[in-house]
């Protein structure tokens, strides 16, 4: 007791910088969105400050001290000085944004790369300092940054020569920059980009390293020959999708962005070569400081880099002046700096996982390991400790961009920990190695091993059921999941007392977690062991319910196809989960609207075969994307068979040939399927009327069916001929309850009535099965059981 009093005394006393800090990125993250308000803001914080100061000279004069004025004259001083720097950029930022926004012609940009080449599902983009702007043949002075969009061709076309330091012009059209970026608009690049100058100098030799170690790995086995260079200097430009997507799924894509784990190693490897050298404080500092700033530009200084990189330079300054510092203070002061100097980082997710993990590390891991030491041997606990305390701080942050909880990320880290600082420190030295061809080979090799053991717990873990837990959007979502994370970490830590405080957050935590625990478990329930109990176990045709939108599951022998995905990923997500269907075989994408195709996110790498109709270029980017995740993507039209397990597909429509298929309703892919188990049915997708009667009268219809999926959702639109034709027993209506188009239309319903189909539709029934029985088919219904 009287060694843990002080010591959380001083805990606390470290604690008292933390106000500085957090008022600089409050004041930041609201004028950065808000940068009207910056000059009036700049005006009041620096009379507060004038006269917090002046009342504290006040009182030392009169022989009262105390921290709380300084600290509050210290976080009034820096939220000052960052809204000084809004304010004195934004007529800037303002005239920049008008010039490019307003461009009547063509507008060609010249600029600089200072941010790495990140891919994305369209293609690429990349942060540039724009110099000049040319508007229909007027060439224009510009200093600002712009985001630069590319697609997957035009970043194919401009190679490796496009990296930061390169000079570029770029053709394209201009569109507002998101709230709070740096950037002050998008460009999205109509044409590749013109390298005008590859980077020179030390950019020059950076990039040939980063480029090096990726091809000395390609010839290595995948997918740990990917990782090595992401690993060492967080090049992913080698990472597939899939194993993007593990790494993401199990927490583990944090290895991958440079942080300060890297910069540390880095800095601790020079103090010990110059330390056994014999070299002087002052020479190790310096020798530090300039391996750590070669470290940056290999690496590029993206947000997180920096802040790990300014934390280590402040580090070292301590030492040199002999008076090192509490992480948490120097932690503290390098946000502060940074935010002055660049208040727009107060918007990016990047810098704010960086430096939320830090804090928890520094600030939630020994209590965390004291708490699980009670019940686990000691270097288990603190092997625990570190990623445990470090989801429990970013969880909430990631929330706002998957509203997902990874339920295997802790594991996953203390498996891969062994392997990353090893993968870290050979594959920089391969890097560093390109000179000598061998000897890069070599080490490259031996990085290899390290990176294919995380590669692959990334892979394993992502395929064990319960991957993930879903989770409320947003904000509201964040500050649920931090509210949780509290109550984990109260409950591992330990809190004890017997004050009136101390109970109370006790039954407190034990009430959100049970809660918690109870919500999570039966959801995770429902979706695997529980899941396919609820639904009839031979099914052969399962409709989801997702809204306003198809999505429908055809079964044969085991292999399951579906038609069309919704709009939704997260619906279709549980519907899947539901069914047990873990593995699409066959993908039919009818046409590319949204309430088709917009729930694509939740099956990536889990598709086969893909069959689609005509598309528009954007759709050739969602076809793209299923590709390089693994599926063969085909387009398909009249005649075209195939297998389905045992059932037989062929499609109807559309016509190939000139003239015929243009994007849209019309062009949607119509099969038949039957056999095999499947009912005799035709998917009409969202056929128009005209083209029912064009398709009843080509001849290429087999009915009757037993089964038709109605066109468009039961819209008017329908054609009776072709439904008197079809003769359906059962008529499957995917539809959104409380649907705006009022589907499905009366007049929709009384021809489906006039031909004698039973009309089973999702708005009204939930999720809608097809099981087969003796005397032919019967609907399931999910709400009434037809």
């Amino acid at each position: 007791m009287t060694d843990t009093v002080p010591r959380r005394r001083r805990a606390l006393r470290r604690l008292r910088v933390v106000p500085a800090a957090a008022s600089v990125w409050v004041t930041t993250g609201v004028l950065v969105h808000h940068p009207d308000g910056a000059a009036g803001a700049c005006v009041a914080l620096w009379a507060c400050t004038v006269v917090v100061v002046a009342v504290m000279v006040l009182r030392v004069r009169a022989g009262r001290t105390g921290a709380a004025p300084v600290i509050l004259a210290l976080s009034l001083a820096l939220a000052a000085s960052a809204a000084s720097h809004v304010a004195l950029a934004e007529p800037r930022r303002d005239a920049a944004a008008g010039l490019l926004l307003d461009a009547p012609g063509r507008l060609e940009v010249t600029a600089v790369v200072v941010g790495k080449i990140e891919p994305s599902a369209h293609g690429a983009s990349f942060v540039a300092r724009a110099s000049s702007a040319s508007v229909s043949g007027d060439e224009r002075p510009l200093g600002a940054d712009l985001v630069v969009a590319l697609s997957h061709q035009d970043r194919a076309a401009v190679g490796p020569r496009l990296d930061v330091g390169a000079t570029v012009r770029v053709i394209g059209s201009a569109a507002p920059a998101r709230s709070g970026e740096r950037a002050v608009v998008r460009l999205r690049a109509v044409e590749a980009p013109q390298i005008l100058h590859a980077p020179e100098g030390v950019f020059a030799v950076a990039s040939d390293l980063r480029h090096g170690l990726v091809r000395a790995g390609d010839p290595l086995p995948a997918p740990g020959a990917g990782l090595i260079a992401g690993l060492a200097v967080g090049d992913t430009s080698a990472v597939s999708p899939e194993l993007d997507a593990a790494m993401k799924a199990t927490s583990l894509s944090h290895l991958t962005a440079v942080s300060g784990a890297n910069c540390a190693i880095v800095v601790g490897i020079s103090f010990v070569l110059s330390a056994a050298l014999g070299g002087t404080r002052r020479t190790r500092v310096l020798v530090g400081v300039t391996v750590l700033a070669g470290f940056v530009l290999l690496v590029t200084p993206e947000p997180s880099v920096v802040r790990a990189a300014t934390m280590a330079a402040v580090s070292m300054l301590a030492l040199l002046l002999g008076r090192p510092a509490a992480g948490i203070g120097i932690l503290t002061l390098t946000v502060s700096i940074l935010l002055v100097l660049d208040p727009w980082l107060s918007a990016s997710l990047g810098f704010a996982l960086s430096a939320a993990a830090t804090g928890a590390l520094l600030l939630f891991a020994r209590p965390l390991a004291e708490g699980l030491s009670r019940a686990l041997p000691r270097f288990l606990a603190l092997a625990l400790a570190v990623p445990l305390a470090a989801q429990l701080a970013c969880g909430p942050l990631l929330i706002l961009i998957t509203p997902e909880v990874p339920l295997w990320g802790v594991p996953a880290n203390l498996l891969a920990a062994p392997a990353a600082p090893v993968a870290t420190v050979v594959g920089l030295l391969a890097c560093l190695a390109a000179p000598w061809p061998t000897l890069q080979n070599g080490l490259t090799m031996l990085a290899w091993l390290p990176a294919s053991w995380i590669a692959g717990t990334a892979t394993a873990l992502s395929d064990l059921p319960l991957r993930t837990l879903d989770w409320m959007d947003g904000i509201g979502g964040a500050v649920s999941l931090a509210v949780v994370g509290v109550c984990v970490g109260v409950v591992v830590a330990g809190l004890r007392g017997s004050t009136l405080l101390a109970r109370a957050t006790r039954v407190f935590t034990a009430a959100v977690l049970a809660v918690v625990i109870g919500l999570a478990g039966g959801r995770i329930a429902l979706e695997s062991v529980i899941g396919p109990w609820t639904l009839p176990r031979d099914w052969t045709i399962l409709a989801c319910d997702v809204g306003q939108g198809d999505a429908v599951l055809v079964r044969s022998s085991g292999v399951v196809a579906l038609i069309d995905t919704g709009p939704d990923p997260e619906r279709l997500s549980h519907c899947l989960a539901r069914a047990g269907v873990a593995r699409i075989d066959l993908l039919v994408l009818t046409h590319f609207d949204l309430d088709h195709s917009g729930g694509i996110d939740a099956i990536v790498g889990r598709v086969g075969r893909v069959l689609h109709g005509p598309v528009e270029p954007q759709d050739a980017v969602t076809l793209g994307v299923l590709e390089a995740a693994g599926a063969r993507v085909t387009r398909t039209g009249r005649g075209d068979t195939g297998l389905l397990g045992d059932a037989r597909w062929r499609t109807v429509w559309p016509v190939p040939g000139p003239g015929a298929g243009e994007p849209g309703n019309d062009a949607s892919v119509v099969l038949e399927m039957s056999g095999g188990g499947v009912p005799d049915s035709l998917w009409l997708g969202d056929l128009s009327a005209a083209t029912q009667r064009v398709l009843g009268a080509s001849g290429a219809l087999d009915p009757p069916y037993a089964l038709v999926k109605v066109a468009h959702h039961g819209s008017a639109d329908q054609d009776a001929g072709l439904y008197a034709l079809a003769a359906p027993a059962i008529a499957l209506v995917p539809v959104g309850a409380d649907n705006t188009h009022g589907h499905p239309r009366v007049e929709a319903l009384r021809i489906l009535d006039e031909v004698g189909a039973t009309v089973a539709r999702t708005d009204r029934a939930g999720v809608v099965a097809i099981v087969r029985v003796p005397e032919g088919w019967r609907i399931w219904s999910e709400r009434t059981d037809g």
